[in-house]
């Protein structure tokens, strides 16, 4: 099997709800997302997705995040915008993306989302 990993970052606010804590007021994080795919052919370059190609899949989730406040945003405004849900969040929008464009051959392994330099959430199937 083969993986690669490209990393983007974007700065937004939010708050959780039903949290008894600091959290629960708004304030922000410089997030950086990390995206993992795996798949065990690779295509007629030798690669399993160019890496430019990946960071243009994963720019328009990061910039429809960047510089918001998350809760109002779909499906944030429900869903509480915590790093697990976000890194879920990446996941599924990546993984729709690649799906139709590599018909399968690649999948999204993981997605790893850090609120800070020394807190993460991890999200896979």
């Amino acid at each position: 099997m083969f993986e690669v990993t490209v990393q983007a970052g974007f700065s937004s606010g939010h708050y959780l709800r039903n949290y008894h804590g600091k959290c629960e007021n708004p304030h922000g994080h410089n997030y950086r997302v990390l995206v993992t795919l795996v798949g065990a052919e690779l295509d007629e370059a030798g690669l399993l997705l160019d890496f430019k190609l990946l960071k243009q899949v994963l720019r328009p989730t990061v910039e429809y995040l960047d510089h918001q406040m998350i809760n109002d945003l779909e499906p944030f405004n429900a869903l509480n915008p915590s790093a697990e849900n976000l890194a879920r969040y990446f996941f599924e929008k990546t993984a729709n993306q690649l799906h139709e464009m590599t018909q399968g051959r690649v999948r999204v392994k993981d997605c790893t989302l850090y609120e800070t330099d020394t807190s993460f959430a991890r999200y896979y199937e």
